[in-house]
């Protein structure tokens, strides 16, 4: 008779996650600060503050689940490609607006959801191709 198997720690879920939880409650707490973090010297306004708080609460709750699934050792695939599915979104919706963005905009912000979209790709196969538990 064997007990119940302790499930690993997916550490890379965790840290993704943890990385994408910290940008989400920035977004949340200060979305000025984070936006200009991101290559945006203006004050944006009260309706990009609101979808920045939006994106917010995207990220945050990707993140945290994607953290806690990690932590768990649950499967983290879905969540992985939740994540990003969110840049993918970000990336397009950049690309829309390729031609009213600085350069450094351009970089942050293409570069970053491209770079996002790569780490989801990568964390939703590593995840799929694990042994199971």
């Amino acid at each position: 008779m064997t007990g119940p198997r302790r499930q690993r720690v997916d550490l890379f879920a965790v840290v993704v996650g943890g990385i994408r939880l910290a940008s989400g409650v920035s977004f949340l707490v200060a979305p000025e600060a984070a936006n200009r973090l991101w290559g945006d010297a203006e004050d944006s306004g009260p309706t990009a503050s609101l979808l920045l708080r939006s994106m917010g609460y995207r990220d945050a709750l990707v993140g945290g689940l994607l953290l806690y699934t990690g932590a768990r050792g649950g499967v983290t695939a879905g969540w992985f490609l939740a994540s990003a599915g969110a840049d993918a979104a970000d990336l397009v919706g950049g690309i829309a607006n390729h031609d009213r963005m600085t350069d450094q905009q351009r970089r942050r912000g293409l570069g970053g959801a491209a770079v996002g979209i790569g780490i989801g790709v990568v964390g939703a196969l590593r995840a799929l191709r694990a042994p199971t538990r």
